[in-house]
C-alpha cells in the first residue's frame, strides 16, 4: 500500500514531432502549436505545447508507474499557469494527498515544473482507483 504524502517524480520533454502527432490525433491544429511564424505574432513568441499533451504525462505515469498498472483514472483537474515549449526538460511531481481505503481511491496532486527555472507550469489534482495501491 502506498502511504499518504508519498511523492513520485518524473522528468520528461516533448519534441515538435510529438506536438504534430498530438495535433493529428486530437484534431487541435491551432497554429499556436504548429506554425513558428504565426507563434512569433503572439505573446509567447514561439510555438507552445498543447495543455492536454502536457497533462498526458499524468495519465502515462499513473497508469504505468505510480501507482501503476491496474489504475483507473477517475478525474483530472488541471490549471495551465505557464506555457510549455518543445525540447525543454520538465518534471512532473505526484503527491498522495488523501486516501479512501474503502473505495481504493486516492487524490493525487499533479504538478509540472520547468526544470531550468523551477517555475510551475501546470497545477492539478487527480483521483485514481487502484485496489493494489490503496
Amino acid at each position: 500500500m502506498i502511504p499518504l504524502n508519498t511523492v513520485y517524480r518524473h522528468t520528461f520533454s516533448f519534441s515538435q514531432n510529438d506536438v504534430i502527432l498530438f495535433a493529428q490525433v486530437s484534431g487541435d491544429n491551432n497554429p499556436l502549436h504548429l506554425d513558428a511564424d504565426f507563434a512569433t505574432t503572439t505573446a509567447f513568441k514561439r510555438p507552445i505545447i498543447h495543455g492536454a499533451l502536457a497533462s498526458s504525462v499524468f495519465s502515462k505515469i499513473m497508469g504505468t508507474e505510480f501507482p501503476g498498472f491496474g489504475s483507473i483514472y477517475m478525474k483530472q483537474v488541471s490549471e495551465y499557469k505557464r506555457p510549455m515549449f518543445v525540447d525543454m526538460e520538465y518534471e512532473a511531481v505526484f503527491t498522495i494527498m488523501s486516501i479512501n481505503p474503502d473505495k481504493h481511491t486516492a487524490e493525487i496532486s499533479t504538478e509540472i515544473f520547468d526544470v531550468s527555472t523551477g517555475k510551475k507550469t501546470t497545477d492539478g489534482m487527480a483521483v485514481i482507483m487502484n485496489k493494489e495501491a490503496f
